[in-house]
């Protein structure tokens, strides 16, 4: 009915659940389907991908006229995984707002806030944050970790945690808004990305734009430009663990960063996004 009602020159469907309304749009009116991919299967999965969803992604990325992927990290997967030709695949990096608001004054305390903020499920890699604070935790007395956000894992997680006798080191605090989310990276130290695979990866730039260092998986798409980050392999605890204690302990770090942070979000504006997003538009209606 939307079709009959409409005037549009193109169709821009978002991840899998809307490809197969896109789909049928394009077959009903005969008009470029671009299909946006912000996370795969792969990702939320790995091997153990969803083969309806995964069937989905594929039937997408096949009857688009252009694939868009969030970084070029997950324009490999679309062109690996899903065999989709790479001159269809367009990658086009997310970006993040400007500050908008006076921050959160952080009181005056010796306490080292280590923060992780995302959903708590396999593919952002919580476990791996509580085995490095368990390395970091007897060498850094002052740390005190800080997961934010609910999943699958978030039980485990507790559980680990107090096995590990960390309970008073740790705070959980489940779900966030996006309001609180940005005052925690007010009162925090440093922010911890260790991610299984990361399409992209905004709350590292929401942390970078509070001027706080951070930790993000190579496993990533935001590591392509943020050439000042800290990185690692998601499965190096021991070396992610030694990044930690280096920025908890060495304190010209942070004035590194915050030097460095502005000339980087500079080059990640969603204007910028956009410019290429209507360059895809005009290439494909030409």
């Amino acid at each position: 009915h939307l079709a009959e009602r409409e005037s549009f020159d193109l169709i821009h469907a978002h991840d899998w659940l809307t490809y197969l309304a896109g789909i049928a749009l394009k077959e009903k009116t005969g008009k470029p389907l671009v299909v946006h991919v912000h996370a795969t299967e792969y990702d939320r999965s790995g091997e153990g991908a969803n083969p309806l969803i995964r069937e989905i992604e594929a039937r997408g990325m096949e009857a688009a006229d252009a694939v868009v992927a969030v970084s070029w990290y997950t324009r490999s997967i679309v062109v690996e995984r899903y065999g989709i030709p790479p001159e269809k695949v367009w990658a086009v990096h997310n970006a993040v707002l400007p500050k908008d608001r006076r921050p959160v004054e952080k009181p005056p305390s010796s306490r080292k806030v280590v923060t992780f903020v995302g959903r708590v499920t396999r593919q952002k890699g919580p476990e791996y944050f509580v085995e490095a604070a368990a390395r970091v935790a007897p060498y850094v007395p002052e740390a005190h970790f800080v997961m934010a956000g609910s999943g699958d894992l978030l039980r485990p997680m507790i559980h680990r945690v107090a096995q590990l006798r960390l309970g008073a080191r740790f705070s959980f605090t489940g779900f966030l808004p996006p309001t609180e989310v940005e005052k925690l990276f007010d009162l925090s130290d440093v922010y911890v990305m260790p991610s299984v695979s990361e399409p992209f990866g905004i709350s590292a730039l929401e942390a970078l734009r509070a001027g706080i260092p951070v930790i993000i998986s190579r496993q990533s798409g935001v590591a392509e430009v943020l050439p000042h980050a800290l990185k690692v392999d998601f499965w190096d605890v021991e070396g992610l663990a030694d990044l930690l204690y280096g920025v908890l302990r060495y304190r010209g770090i942070r004035p590194f960063f915050q030097r460095h942070a502005q000339e980087e979000l500079s080059h990640l504006q969603w204007e910028r996004s956009s410019a290429r997003i209507v360059e895809l538009y005009q290439t494909l209606l030409a």
